[in-house]
């Protein structure tokens, strides 16, 4: 039996919130990966693990906030937590391995297409494996065009994103990376949420609650709890670039530069007119000693 999907259950709200939450985390972590190309080698991992944090977890509540507007009509839905967490551990050390070869790689066509390929391998990964995490009398089937599709909009888009972190400057810049990344992160889940068939199997007698035949947490029962470990990672990105003025427009803080008198050089004497009848007298001695003993033996 074919289940009827319904991924818009509560119209653009949960798109819109999914869309933001992308969006703030994209901020915040390629903001992190700009300012560590201009930190020492002994900061930037520190950078570069604090804005894989923020896009992991940005892109993971994305995925969770927008399921919940995911709903089956004929059966209820639950979610497996270990599954569910694992989606999150992926996604963070996926796209901590893309930012990572970017940020010390530099902006290079390797590096990029590299980076920008695992990153978005990483997004499809999570979103897949939270698929997996789903429990409800069902099976499901993915249309393969459409998989494959949604792996390519993450993938070209997470390059893109990485290419404008590391190559363009100022506020307006960063925001349309941002703006990129979650839109990739947006249309990617979308895309493959557009590709599931639902199969329904129901048990011929139906109990009255098919909660107790369903194992796992409800999404609203969920929420709350999944929502405050990447909470927290967007809060602590949100306060350390707060802090550092330069993660801001992704310029390097410029440091006082240290006096020399090589800064101000000692002026030069005027010179004076060949007419000047006093330019004689200002010779140096030995000379004007030379020309007097001259003139006299003569």
């Amino acid at each position: 039996m074919q289940g009827t999907v319904d991924g818009f259950t509560y119209g653009l709200v949960t798109p819109v919130a999914a869309f933001l939450m992308a969006a703030l985390g994209a901020a915040l972590g390629l903001r992190c990966t700009t300012r560590s190309l201009h930190a020492t080698r002994s900061c930037r991992v520190g950078w570069l693990a604090l804005g894989s944090l923020s896009i992991g977890s940005g892109v993971w509540t994305m995925h969770f906030v927008a399921m919940t507007g995911f709903t089956v009509q004929e059966t209820p839905i639950s979610y497996d937590k270990p599954l569910t967490f694992a989606g999150l551990a992926v996604a963070v050390v996926m796209i901590g391995i893309g930012i990572f070869i970017v940020g010390y790689r530099g902006a290079t066509r390797m590096a990029l297409i590299t980076g920008g390929t695992i990153t978005g391998l990483g997004i499809a990964s999570m979103h897949y494996l939270g698929m997996a995490g789903m429990r409800m009398a069902a099976r499901f089937a993915y249309d393969t065009p459409l998989v494959v599709l949604s792996v390519l909009i993450a993938g070209c888009a997470a390059t893109g994103a990485l290419w404008a972190a590391v190559t363009l400057r100022g506020a307006l810049s960063g925001l349309g990376a941002s703006v990129l990344m979650a839109v990739a992160v947006t249309g990617m889940h979308y895309t493959g949420m557009a590709a599931l068939d639902v199969h329904l199997h129901l048990p011929p007698t139906l109990p009255s609650d098919l909660s107790a035949v369903l194992p796992g947490d409800r999404p609203a029962e969920m929420i709350g709890p999944m929502l405050v470990g990447p909470g927290c990672f967007l809060l602590l990105a949100a306060v350390v670039l707060l802090f550092d003025p330069g993660a801001v427009t992704g310029e390097p803080g410029k440091a006082p530069r240290p006096r020399d008198h090589r800064d101000h050089p000692v002026p030069q004497a005027r010179r004076r007119p060949r007419n000047d009848p006093h330019a004689r007298d200002r010779r140096p001695r030995s000379t004007a000693r030379e020309g007097a003993r001259r003139a006299r033996y003569r």
